[in-house]
């Protein structure tokens, strides 16, 4: 049996291929090892993936694509932690780009984004990625985000920006105030994917003038950022993955459009596409 995941900041998507079976899905917490120990990501594991666990004698191939993934010292933690609980398997840990791109790029180049909890984007030249400068975190970076956005609403609200009726909309959803949201970012574990849930009340305003000026500045913000960074962008399909991409694909296919950036496939979760190129690349036969 061969088992891919999908890993963002939020939550992580498994999906195990069965012999003349449909493959069987499965969810847990993200477990990116930036923000997560190996203890914290078995714990993790262990209590919400008992389904996956079941079936540990029969997997033998394990492939891993995760944010936070993009460097050894990073990689070895989630590596540990996965066989720790699956000692048959082959384990592979990847970047989350990687895996985007096989998704959608399949082996031809192309620009891959990730816009979900948080931003990211490569060149895959039909074998490998090639990284910019990007990728710096919910901090410094991650511009067009989930995190982005949120961070963006809940600082509205808190300095009194939002109009009056949104405001109190904000205020009846969330509950939030200034000691609360501190706490949470400064205090607490996982402050990118705290913000990023925010970013699901822009869907609640979206035809309103604040939320589309919002989603513009953030698009605007990740084009002239990131892709632009990319001096021939213009000349190759540029595809994007995750939450905020997929759910506001319209307005983001507008900036794209403005900017001559010939939008590709706009897919929500790339695990299916995902696991359908490495049973491909590996020439497995008989799985679904």
């Amino acid at each position: 049996m061969i088992l891919v995941a999908d890993s963002g900041s939020s939550k992580t998507d498994w999906l195990l291929a069965l012999p003349g079976q449909e493959a069987k899905q499965f969810r847990t917490a993200g477990l990116n090892p930036y923000f997560l120990t190996e203890k914290e990501i078995l714990k993790i594991l262990q209590e919400q993936a008992a389904d996956i666990i079941a079936y540990a004698a029969d997997i033998k191939e394990i492939y891993f694509f995760g944010a936070g993934c993009s460097n050894p010292d990073r990689n070895e933690i989630v590596t540990n932690a996965i066989s720790s609980l699956f000692p048959k398997a082959y384990v592979s840990v990847d970047s989350d780009l990687l895996g985007c791109a096989y998704a959608t790029c399949g082996h031809e180049k192309g620009i891959c984004c990730v816009l979900g909890t948080g931003s990211n984007l490569c060149f895959f030249d039909g074998e490998k990625i090639h990284d910019g400068q990007h990728g710096l975190g919910f901090v410094l970076g991650d511009e067009g985000s989930g995190s982005w956005f949120g961070k963006a609403l809940v600082t509205d609200f808190l300095y009194g920006k939002m109009p009056d009726e949104i405001s109190e909309k904000f205020k009846e959803a969330y509950h939030q105030d200034k000691q609360t949201v501190i706490k949470n970012v400064y205090q607490m574990p996982n402050p990118n994917a705290y913000l990023a849930a925010f970013s699901k009340f822009l869907t609640t305003i979206r035809t309103s003038a604040y939320a589309q000026n919002l989603l513009r500045k953030g698009f605007v913000e990740f084009v002239e950022t990131d892709i632009k960074s990319f001096p021939q962008y213009q000349f190759y399909k540029c595809h994007f993955v995750g939450s905020i991409a997929f759910v506001f694909a319209d307005e983001l296919k507008v900036i794209c459009k403005e900017y001559g950036i010939h939008t590709g496939k706009i897919i929500r979760q790339p695990i299916h596409d995902l696991l359908t190129f490495i049973l491909s690349r590996e020439g497995r036969i008989g799985f679904r």
